[in-house]
């Protein structure tokens, strides 16, 4: 995202790597978390895992009834594992779209 340099624990790291794994249970968990919501880092990667879990659930829901179709949602999960795994490396993730909206809406 942004290029500022974050004071990045590794207790954010874990976070974010949970957010996007259990996208949109822990993302939801972290903002009720005060200590938590206000870390930039943490932020950032917690605003695009819940619109990522939230666009899963509602394409799970859409195409859930087709074989075909209802592998999709897996796939949106595996690339959520890869995400996390660049967030606990401390990267900044950039996701298509998502990660705009997030920055628009003063999110990140």
């Amino acid at each position: 995202m942004e290029n500022q340099p974050m004071d990045v624990t590794s207790d954010d790291k874990l976070w974010a790597l949970l957010a996007y794994v259990l996208t949109p249970i822990v993302p939801v968990i972290i903002l009720l978390i005060e200590n938590k919501k206000n870390r930039p880092f943490l932020r950032a990667h917690n605003g695009q895992a819940l619109i990522v879990g939230i666009i899963n659930i509602v394409l799970s829901i859409a195409l859930g009834w087709t074989v075909v179709l209802s592998c999709v949602p897996l796939l949106v999960w595996f690339a959520c594992i890869y995400w996390g795994i660049q967030a606990y490396g401390g990267k900044m993730v950039e996701i298509p779209v998502i990660s705009n909206f997030v920055r628009n809406q003063g999110w990140a």
